[in-house]
């Protein structure tokens, strides 16, 4: 269970949705609702009850676009955050977040922001199957060694568990990291591939890119913003069986270590926990 008031998390969530899809309406950028989200809007016409989070993709062409214009684009409180505009960023990911509110996932993971939705590139996978293959583990490895260099070495302790991490950070920076990830995430062109996804879903999630770059109106909680019109073959190819409720004891929270929906982030100090 959630140690947090998830209604009022969601509503939150669902203000910045909606900003940013007029946002993309206003400056003619593509995205769709996605993962989790998208389950949600099928089968619940809104949030998965228990979801405690919001997910958003974007073809890359139209990510690059919002990050080149984000600060004069989105509204206050909304900011974007991601490696591109802030050299302390440490996911592969964008995020807009809103800065009125203070969020920490985890305590070992310290990066200060608010309550967020999640921005996923699509990219560009190549056809051939071998370079595909070396795509996945390309990005496989970055991603993992920037989780490490993030992550406080000694979450588990002072000893073995903490030789990785400090390794990690001997051999690689959070920058580095990051523009070796860009460069295998944006090798292939998308405009011209016949197949992408997010690499963060893996290899196993390629889909044709018809499937996934055909957007269409869709209801959420009660608004029209826009989903993967071909949803079936997609939400089949990342969850199987999409349509059926899972038991109460696979229903995945988050559980945030620190929320403030009153604090703003940048006023926030860890005594304030």
């Amino acid at each position: 269970m959630a140690n947090y008031d998830l209604s009022a998390l969601h509503e939150r969530l669902l203000k910045i949705l909606l900003a940013f899809d007029r946002v993309c309406g206003e400056h003619g950028l593509r995205y769709c609702i996605c993962g989790g989200t998208m389950i949600g809007a099928v089968r619940h016409k809104g949030f998965i009850p228990w979801d405690d989070d919001l997910d958003v993709s974007m073809p890359r062409p139209d990510y690059d676009r919002l990050i080149a214009h984000a600060r004069e684009w989105l509204p206050e409180p909304l900011e974007l955050v991601c490696a591109e505009l802030d050299p302390e960023y440490p996911l592969p990911f964008a995020k807009i977040q809103d800065a009125s509110t203070t969020l920490i996932e985890r305590p070992h993971l310290y990066y200060l922001g608010g309550c967020y939705v999640d921005i996923f590139p699509f990219d560009a996978w190549p056809s051939n199957p071998l370079a595909r293959r070396w795509q996945a583990v390309s990005y496989h490895f970055l991603k993992q060694a920037l989780y490490l260099v993030h992550r406080d070495p000694y979450k588990h302790g002072r000893g073995p568990s903490s030789w990785a991490p400090l390794l990690a950070r001997k051999l690689f920076t959070m920058q580095g990291l990051q523009r070796a990830i860009r460069k295998v995430l944006t090798r292939y062109d998308y405009t011209s591939a016949s197949l992408a996804s997010s690499y963060t879903d893996g290899i196993g999630k390629v889909l044709p890119k018809e499937i996934i770059d055909t957007y269409g109106p869709m209801e959420f909680e009660g608004h029209t913003v826009q989903g993967i019109t071909h949803f079936d073959p997609y939400l089949k190819c990342m969850y199987g069986d999409y349509m059926t409720v899972p038991p109460v004891e696979k229903r995945v929270q988050h559980n945030f270590h620190y929320l403030d929906f009153n604090r703003p982030y940048r006023e926030y100090r860890p005594v304030d926990k």
